[in-house]
């Protein structure tokens, strides 16, 4: 853990947990956000903050990183580059960079050294089809996670259109792995650079040296420049290609499509297997369909679902026709319901046909209440849409959205107005939901993006730890005082009841938990427990239920607390969980991992001593999905990252349906975090990559579209 005193605890919202490393420019900690996502936060070091060319290139970091986060990188879920501390948070990906990979156990065998390369190759193509050079590939900026390698750590990164441009004499990069126009020609440095690193970074995962070596760095870059590199001990087949990519030229090295050509057949077939784990994969056989699938689909390996699924969108949907007019989706020419209404499914775009151009990805984050959906995007403060037509009744263009600000934040109904965070967390507007007009609006940029919405109030949590309630309709402020033990906390609401105050110590080995009446800032009760606790839903009879991580930020057990008899029960995990998403109905919690794989796990007390906790265990094989959404139907609903929407008995673990892939049509794009689906009056919204919000008939998940 962190030492006392080192650095901020928190990151606008996110608490941090623990030191995963440190480099010159800053400490990378790991922290979870407040539904649980586990995250790497960067936060620059104080000598740094106060350096305007610094400052200039960390921005510069965060715009690349956000261009290519996807499935060969970790995703950016929020940054503030401008803060007094400026910091950057993507999705933690367990496993070892390969530099630690290759210090602990040796050189990767053959076949690990073709899965990596065909793994960086397609990552150095999607890295540059989003028009960024990475400038600084080597391998303790290469991660062996488990689906395959990706890549981290764009500091010195460039898009190809950026303005910031290297200082005449500067060199920035690491010696061993930079090509030779690096040190000769920085400012004309382009993605044949990466081509250089990524064979001398191959080199390296094949000998645990470099192609070139000396200790000292002025030999080592003589040697770039004018030597041939030493190959020995690569592998015989690999030997033409690391040299092509090793040539002087840039012009003669080939392209990372080129690469993957140049590739063996077995390389590509298990470029995500595990590198680490030096085993050979075999491709998987097709599951059984199941029988409620209109639509046969051959399952993947990991890696292939992640890349159709990560937040890089490379492709154009297809399997699905709507007509367009002036920018707005027209309903699709489906069949009614099974009830034999009239109703129709519908598509609609929530950005107007300029919001957010440029973006890529503008998916919509939406709310339900009274037979509409409020829903924001890039570039759209808030837009109204008849929850029956998918009609856009209004909508606000919201403010330019800056590098560092992060996804949007889906408006909420409190004391009957539309209430719209600003992309930069420092502004709350209140909205009147027939007509869009503004009826007030508050400065929220003392809060650090610490802004909870508990029914009819705004709870902002300052950062000495005061809790301030705001009236949701009159934005007049009700009360004001810090809660007992003077604790920060990160606030959990579940539509009715207390708003739950939740602050782990330090340590993680304790996590206090407060329940306050939102109206009048009173303690309903107040418990502290053991373990790193994060709300997860409540339930009848005020039940509060909750998951625990282990040291390594795994959920390892799930709680259930009952405050009115005092009652804990702790259900452990078979194995920790990498987890996405944890969510509860009734006394259900349902995980969602990493990996895809979807389990339910019973918290009620069994007279069967013999019974399992696990009910089930479902393989989704969505590896980037939205948090998940029970409903009153007995269903488990979210949404993958390249538009699908799916449907789950969460009875039973069956999947139900799904609908077509729904991909942005700008060649590139990315998304912070993907929009969750919103279930109400028997339908599901869900939201795509490229605006597009849309409904579809909650009793027929088979027939979806």
């Amino acid at each position: 853990m962190r030492p006392a005193g080192d650095g901020p605890d928190y990151a606008s919202q996110y608490r941090l947990e623990g030191r995963l490393g440190s480099g010159g420019m800053g400490v990378v900690h790991l922290a979870r956000s407040a539904s649980g996502l586990r995250l790497a936060v960067k936060v620059v070091h104080a000598e740094y903050a106060v350096d305007p060319e610094f400052r200039a290139r960390f921005r510069q970091e965060v715009a690349a990183a956000r261009r290519v986060s996807g499935a060969f990188t970790a995703s950016v879920v929020d940054a503030d580059p401008d803060g007094e501390r400026p910091w950057m948070a993507t999705l933690y990906i367990p496993g070892p960079t390969l530099a630690e990979r290759v210090k602990r156990n040796g050189p990767l065998d053959p076949a690990g050294v073709r899965r990596l390369a065909a793994g960086l190759a397609e990552a150095l193509r999607d890295i540059h089809r989003a028009g960024v050079v990475h400038r600084d590939l080597k391998p303790s900026n290469v991660l062996l996670a488990e689906d395959g390698p990706k890549v981290i750590d764009f500091g010195i990164s460039r898009p190809y259109d950026s303005e910031l441009h290297t200082e005449t004499g500067k060199l920035i990069g690491t010696p061993p792995f930079m090509a030779p126009e690096q040190f000769q020609r920085p400012r004309e440095v382009g993605p044949a650079a990466d081509v250089f690193a990524l064979a001398s970074l191959l080199v390296h995962a094949s000998t645990g040296r470099g192609p070139f070596e000396s200790e000292s760095p002025y030999i080592v870059a003589y040697q770039v420049v004018h030597d041939e590199p030493d190959l020995a001990g690569v592998p015989g087949d690999l030997v033409p290609l690391i040299r092509a990519c090793l040539a002087k030229d840039p012009a003669a090295r080939p392209t990372p499509d080129a690469i993957m050509r140049m590739l063996p057949p077995s390389a590509g077939a298990s470029a995500g297997a595990s590198v680490g784990a030096d085993r050979p994969v075999e491709t998987p056989a097709p599951p059984k369909p199941s029988r409620l699938s209109r639509r046969p689909r051959l399952r993947r390996p990991r890696w292939l679902a992640a890349a159709a699924t990560g937040a890089v969108v490379l492709a154009v949907a297809v399997g699905w026709v709507a007509s367009e007019v002036d920018g707005q989706r027209q309903p699709l020419r489906t069949r009614p319901s099974p009830a034999g209404s009239a109703w129709q499914p519908w598509e609609a775009s929530v950005p107007s046909a300029t919001a957010g151009q440029g973006d890529g990805v503008r998916a919509g984050f939406c709310t339900y209440d009274r037979g509409a959906l409020y829903c924001a995007a890039r570039g759209v403060h808030a837009a109204r849409v008849d929850a029956d037509h998918g009609k856009v009744a209004w909508r606000r263009a919201g403010a330019a959205v800056g590098p560092g600000d992060g996804a949007p934040s889906a408006p909420v109904v409190s004391g009957g107005l539309v209430h719209a965070l600003s992309p930069d967390k420092r502004e709350l507007s209140a909205l009147d939901p027939a007509t869009g007009k503004q009826r007030w609006t508050r400065d929220v940029s003392g809060y650090g993006g610490r802004v909870y919405h508990a029914g009819d109030v705004v709870l902002l949590v300052a950062d000495d730890s005061t809790v301030t309630a705001v009236d949701g309709t009159t934005n007049q402020e009700r009360w004001r005082h810090k809660l007992p033990g003077g604790i920060k906390p990160v606030f959990s609401f579940y539509g009715s009841g207390p708003a739950y105050a939740v602050s782990p110590s330090p340590d993680g080995r304790h996590t206090r938990v407060v329940a306050v009446d939102p109206l009048r800032g009173k303690t309903v009760w107040d418990w502290t427990a053991d373990g790193n606790l994060t709300t997860v839903g409540a339930g009848p009879h005020a039940v509060l239920y909750l998951s625990e991580a282990d040291s390594q930020t795994r959920v390892s057990a799930v709680v259930r607390y009952a405050p009115g008899i005092g009652r804990e029960r702790r259900v452990p995990l078979s194995a920790a969980v990498e987890a996405t998403s944890v969510v509860a109905n009734g006394s259900v919690v349902y995980l969602l991992s990493s990996d895809g794989g979807l389990t339910a796990v019973d918290t009620e007390p069994s007279a069967d001593v013999r019974q399992q906790a696990t009910k089930w265990r479902l393989e989704t094989s969505v590896a980037n999905a939205s948090a998940l959404v029970p409903a009153d139907d007995g269903r488990l609903y979210f949404s993958a990252a390249d538009g699908r929407l799916l449907a789950v008995d969460a009875a039973h673990g069956t999947m139900l349906g799904q609908t077509s892939p729904r991909l942005a049509r700008a060649g590139r794009g990315y998304l912070e975090l993907l929009p969750a689906p919103v279930v109400a009056d028997g339908k599901v919204f869900g939201a795509a990559p490229d605006g597009t919000v849309f409904a579809v008939d909650a009793h027929d998940p088979a027939g979806w579209r």
